[in-house]
């Protein structure tokens, strides 16, 4: 198992330093690589939510009783959040911030915790913009996606994957 997490790390790694001499004028590596890792991680994201909610939920509400019923923008960015979730946590610990060595746990805590918080202003941020708004579901995820891209950034860097000495990630 080892072997191929090692394998699978190297081959990210790879592909994305590989683009990197092109934005090395612009930004430090680290932050080269959260922002592949997170933008894919993020297309994915809006991927999953625009199939679940215009494939699977056909844009109507989830009926699991007679007063569960949660709208289809709820249940879209759950269905999403169940795969990402993961897959960022792996590219964030084992691709962007390497250097922090603390517990596996102790930053899987810290990273749920970070997401929980983003679940949350995701979930508002699509309310608002879905029923008072109007707007188009697909549409407000993104919108509300950038604004959740930057908060993320930051409190996984200072927070989540802070060095073992308290210190921050500089890139």
């Amino acid at each position: 198992m080892e072997a191929i997490h090692t394998a699978i790390r190297r081959l990210i790694l790879s592909i994305i330093d590989a683009f990197y001499p092109l934005f090395k004028k612009v930004m430090p590596l680290q932050t080269f690589r959260y922002a592949a890792c997170g933008g894919g991680n993020t297309l994915l994201d809006i991927i999953l939510f625009t199939v679940a909610y215009n494939v699977i939920l056909k844009g109507q509400p989830l009926h699991i009783t007679d007063k569960i019923n949660p709208t289809a923008h709820s249940t879209a960015i759950l269905i999403s959040f169940c795969f990402t979730f993961p897959i960022g946590f792996y590219l964030n610990r084992y691709v962007v911030f390497q250097e922090a060595k603390s517990a596996k746990r102790e930053q899987l805590i810290k990273y749920f915790a970070v997401v929980m918080f983003c679940l949350v202003l995701n979930y508002g941020f699509m309310k608002f913009f879905v029923e008072v708004f109007m707007w188009d579901a697909v549409f407000s995820k993104i919108i509300t996606t950038i604004f959740l891209v930057i908060f993320s950034y930051f409190s996984q860097k200072h927070f989540t994957f802070k060095l073992d000495d308290g210190t921050e990630l500089i890139d």
